[in-house]
């Protein structure tokens, strides 16, 4: 039994984490719309889910801090108090204490439990401030939606009957839960009929004694609205069948003579089916053939309001339809496995093409064409398993901005746009860091202060926009301001103050841009504590490199600044394009590659040194892999060229021949190779050699670099 409470104990953990981050989104959404009842009710049903699920699974001191905080938003959520800056702050401050004491099972430093004294006194103090005071509408509207008319019912002070299906799941017990203090609670808020549905109960000798077979139809006359009634069943919901009607509220759903037919009340619970009613009544004559009969309508008119009948059935069964969504939670380092035996099969799929290649008989490569396809499409679909929209992480930097912007005296806001865009959860997780980096610059160093905004004639408010969106296989992130932008010229002096460039060097705009990523360089005047001490957008530059990423930083003095992420879509499969140089293989991404052109020994004449091809009257720059990676021997006469997009700009990489496209499975080099300049990886091919993966970015930036000392541009 104890496995099973650990496993319940780390589900309980996940679970709060998500809740923990789902309240501090409610919060802030709740600070900018104070009067929103649905974001009140998200804040209330996190706090009562985490105290309820922590005292369930033994975390007492959540469930005992939480529920303050619970009491709080539950007479908000009554209407008896508003919400005020002062309770969102003191809300916040609760969430990072559940946070710090959630930590604390992981293995984290215990929270300073004066924090914790301190928080529940303001909460205390905030809630005597309001002693008995009903706000009633003032406090908030009507619930709007679905709810809205039962909220209004009430507010009136009329009673609404629900009729409640509760079948909990099978193993309830297991988890701590009594279904019949359930029912007691609803028997708490009104005059109920309880029923029990036993016919699910086996025979004895299948019976087990800790399962829960029976399930219970209540009907239920109360004022409690129709939230009050779900949050009762808030810790089962997720393992239940449960189903919540209105089946009467003020009139609304009675016949003419003020009852439903029986009929109608044994389809609507479900107990039998139209087809059912049909049967039963076809002995009878249809009210339209009676009418026809009687004389009292023409046939064509029964015939018209047949026709109205059946489309209006239609459209509302078309409009009550919905698909339901199954999802299933499964811990990371599966999926991590799984990936890696994909991986595998990938790279055992490659040897199977190339032997079948080789033997040339016609049912071995139907065969090997057939396992190539259906690896392909397995590939695909473990690797969509792993991918999470970025918006998960964009709700992070919410938080950050208000902090941030209150510390600094600052007021700006923080827009997001294409958050549902998807990438690997490997990079997402890594992407975090240098994106808190960058915000942080923003605020600090972009957005002027509100004072200053005005005198240049720019709103108070400053704004940083953060957005992705897809780009061919890869992901583009942008982090946008509308601030004062970078200063080249200030750059320009701190870099010939650090002895990072001559003060007569020649350097193009975004050069000097590109300098700020490099270690140490700040031009912040102060330190501090957001920033200036010179560490930051170098960590950027790392987490980047990293990531098989670039960096771009585009600027205006006075309109502000926009940093460009490309990011790979995944870090694990990619489709590659090989290519052999001497006797060893390197592989490209093929998302950077755009075409190929020879290079014959009279082009590279005619070039007089210059590493420069014509393509189609474009000049392209190109590096020789060859004096690169310092290989020896003798180059074929009639080279390749594999020119490249990277950063906007084409460059070209001479190698010896081209073999093709290639899936990619991307293994590390280790750490006695991982200081290797140039080299994103390695993979075995089909032979079982081993190929080099390139990391064309950082081939491309070392050339530049070289070529930017050979113009005086270093000490």
């Amino acid at each position: 039994m104890s496995d099973g409470t650990d496993r319940h104990k780390e589900v309980f953990k996940e679970e709060a984490k998500e809740l923990l981050s789902e309240l501090e989104n409610a919060l802030l959404d709740l600070e900018e719309r104070p009067g929103d009842t649905e974001l009140i009710g998200r804040v209330f049903r996190a706090m009562h889910t985490i105290k309820g699920s922590g005292a369930m699974f033994g975390f007492d001191d959540i469930a005992a801090f939480t529920h303050d905080v619970e009491t709080v938003f539950e007479l908000v959520r009554n209407g008896k108090l508003l919400v005020t800056q002062e309770l969102i702050n003191l809300a916040l401050s609760a969430r990072d204490q559940i946070r710090e004491m959630l930590n604390v099972y992981d293995g984290g430093q215990a929270p300073d439990p004066e924090k914790a004294s301190a928080i529940t006194n303001a909460l205390k103090q905030y809630i005597s401030r309001f002693p008995g005071k009903d706000r009633g509408a003032a406090g908030r509207p009507p619930v709007g939606g679905k709810d809205a008319k039962v909220s209004e019912t009430i507010a009136s002070g009329g009673a609404s009957t629900f009729r409640i299906r509760f079948r909990p799941g099978k193993n309830i017990f297991l988890t701590g839960t009594n279904p019949v203090g359930l029912l007691n609670e609803l028997r708490e808020f009104g005059n109920s009929s309880v029923l029990a549905e036993t016919n699910t109960i086996p025979l004895l000798e299948e019976l087990q004694h800790e399962a829960c077979y029976t399930a219970w139809n209540i009907i239920l006359t109360t004022e409690k609205n129709l939230i009050t009634i779900k949050d009762v069943f808030i810790f089962v919901e997720d393992d239940c069948e449960l189903k919540i009607e209105v089946i009467d509220e003020a009139g609304g759903l009675e016949t003419e003579n003020g009852s439903k037919k029986l009929g109608d009340i044994l389809v609507e619970r479900g107990d039998v089916t139209q087809e059912d009613i049909r049967h039963a009544l076809s002995e009878q004559k249809r009210v339209g053939q009676i009418l026809v009969e009687q004389g009292a309508v023409k046939p064509d008119k029964i015939e018209a309001a047949l026709v109205e009948q059946k489309q209006v059935k239609e459209a509302r069964e078309k409009r009550q339809s919905f698909a339901a969504e199954a999802t299933i939670r499964v811990p990371s380092e599966r999926l991590d496995r799984l990936v890696n035996l994909v991986g595998e099969l990938v790279t055992v799929q490659a040897r199977l093409s190339q032997v079948a290649g080789g033997q040339g008989q016609a049912d071995l490569l139907s065969i090997s064409e057939e396992v190539e396809r259906l690896t392909g499409e397995l590939r695909d679909n473990t690797m969509s398993i792993r991918m999470l929209p970025i918006g998960s992480t964009f709700n992070k930097f919410k938080r950050l901005v208000r902090d941030l912007s209150r510390e600094l005296g600052k007021e700006i806001e923080l827009t997001t746009e294409g958050a549902e865009t998807e990438l690997d959860k490997t990079v997402i997780e890594k992407l975090s860091d240098p994106l808190v980096h960058l915000i942080r610059n923003s605020i600090d160093h972009g957005i002027e202060p509100p004072e200053e905004r005005a005198a240049a004639g720019k709103p108070r408010q400053g704004t940083v926009h953060l957005s992705a969106v897809h780009s061919g296989a890869n992901v583009l992130i942008r982090i946008k301001d509308d601030g004062a932008g970078l200063d080249a010229g200030a750059i320009r002096e701190k870099a010939v103050a650090m002895g990072m460039i001559a003060p007569d060097a020649e350097l193009t705009e975004k050069e000097l841009f590109a300098l700020i990523l490099a270690p140490g360089f700040s031009t912040a005047k102060k330190v501090t504590s957001v920033s200036g001490r010179g560490v930051g957008m170098d960590v950027v530059k790392q987490a980047i490199d990293a990531l098989q990423a670039s960096i771009v930083i585009d600027s205006g003095k006075g309109l502000g600044t926009t940093i460009t992420l490309k990011l790979p879509l995944t870090l694990a499969i990619i489709d590659g394009f090989l290519t052999r140089l001497g006797a060893d293989h390197y592989i490209f991404p093929l998302s950077l590659v755009e075409e190929c052109v020879e290079l014959t020994r009279e082009d590279a004449v005619k070039a007089h040194g210059r590493h420069m091809a014509n393509v189609r009257g474009q000049l392209v720059p190109y590096i020789r892999l060859r004096e690169h990676f310092q290989i020896g021997g003798t180059p074929p006469d009639i080279e390749q060229i594999v020119i490249t997009r990277v950063e906007n700009n084409r460059v070209g990489f001479v190698v010896d021949y081209i073999i093709g496209g290639h899936q990619t499975v991307i293994k590390n080099l280790g750490r006695f190779y991982k200081d290797v300049e140039g080299t994103a990886g390695a993979t075995v091919l089909g032979d079982g050699t081993v190929a080099l993966i390139l990391d064309v970015p950082k081939i491309v930036h070392f050339a530049e670099t070289e070529a930017l000392l050979a113009r005086g541009g270093g000490p």
